[in-house]
């Protein structure tokens, strides 16, 4: 019996310790390559080091994500898809009221029963190849953090979760 508990404590500390291992291993170098010779995060770039990023790296793969799932309404996808007046006056900052404001409710009920197959398509794609193209965790209910809807939509008064 002391040995079947003893199994399973093991297993849950193995799983606890990969769980803080992979948590801290972000943010993830993302970037170009720094002065220390090591590639750079998204903090750690500058405007112009970011907006190549973005224009090279994020808005293709959005792009592509977004053609695939309406080709005709996303054949051609710029900066504005996500940023409104900030391509003009280089205030990219996110999130931003361009895009629609969201319900406020963590499990987004109102998204899903009005726009089920956009709320669906976001969670399980748009996010995690924003976050992987980013260097971000991915948004957790349980710490409230990390990349995830409000990164890009504001809630009903504002910007949520620290974004």
């Amino acid at each position: 019996m002391q040995n079947k508990h003893q199994h399973r404590f093991i297993c849950i500390s193995l799983v606890i310790l990969c769980g803080l291992i992979i948590w801290n291993c972000y943010p993830k170098p993302v970037g170009p390559i720094g002065p220390d010779r090591k590639q750079l995060t998204w903090e750690m770039m500058n405007i112009d080091q970011r907006k190549t990023h973005m224009k090279n790296v994020v808005l293709p793969r959005a792009a592509e994500l977004f053609r695939t799932w309406k080709p005709k309404r996303f054949d051609s996808v710029s900066c504005n898809l996500c940023h409104d007046v900030g391509t003009t006056t280089e205030n990219y900052h996110m999130p931003t009221s361009h895009l629609p404001g969201l319900s406020g409710d963590w499990t987004l009920s109102p998204e899903f029963e009005k726009y089920p197959e956009t709320t669906k398509l976001k969670l399980d794609s748009l996010i995690p190849l924003m976050s992987d193209a980013l260097g971000k965790k991915s948004f957790s209910i349980i710490t409230r953090r990390g990349f995830g809807c409000y990164s890009c939509h504001l809630g009903p008064s504002g910007p949520l979760f620290g974004n």
